[in-house]
């Protein structure tokens, strides 16, 4: 990845924008949205994954779709200064945690789970809660999305433009 910060105009926000709506859009098709040749589009995405503005591509899939029907989220309170990079090496070893991240408040940890059923979800709870530095959980589970385009729902982004706007594609 290039360290450089090459410039990031409407023209790649449209180009993300549509990438994220579909990633199996072509260059043809989304140079004829935004006025470009598909040549043009590939450059700027070329360029755009070359200094990390777009890290990757990936399928969008409901996930009771495969099997996970449950959802929560997991508070993880740790005995002493637990470091994120300690955390991270738990939470990679659960499958069934979709993210995690270090948060301000009284919990040093917030995980999102998704697991087949309530069972399972305990299940999964219980191995988290043996690692000797966790001194207490809180969880809350999710009943249902009230937004339910959000990603959190399984949704797919859309790239806000520089004033943090969402804005949908074009």
């Amino acid at each position: 990845m290039n360290s450089g910060t090459a410039p990031f105009d409407d023209l790649d926000r449209k180009i993300v924008t549509a990438l994220m709506a579909n990633a199996r859009t072509s260059f043809a098709e989304i140079g004829s949205a935004v006025g470009l040749s598909a040549t043009a589009v590939k450059r700027r995405v070329d360029r755009m994954r070359d200094t990390g503005v777009i890290t990757g591509f990936t399928a969008t899939v409901k996930p009771a779709a495969l099997g996970w029907r449950t959802e929560a989220y997991v508070e993880v309170y740790c005995e002493g200064a637990a470091p994120p990079r300690r955390l991270a090496e738990v939470v990679r070893n659960h499958p069934e945690i979709t993210a995690a991240m270090t948060v301000t408040g009284g919990a040093d940890a917030l995980l999102h789970v998704r697991a087949r059923d309530v069972e399972h979800f305990e299940e999964v709870l219980e191995r988290i809660r043996v690692e000797p530095f966790i001194r207490k959980t809180i969880s809350v589970m999710v009943l249902s999305h009230l937004l339910p385009d959000s990603p959190e729902a399984g949704a797919t982004q859309v790239a806000p433009d520089d004033a943090g706007n969402v804005r949908p594609p074009d």
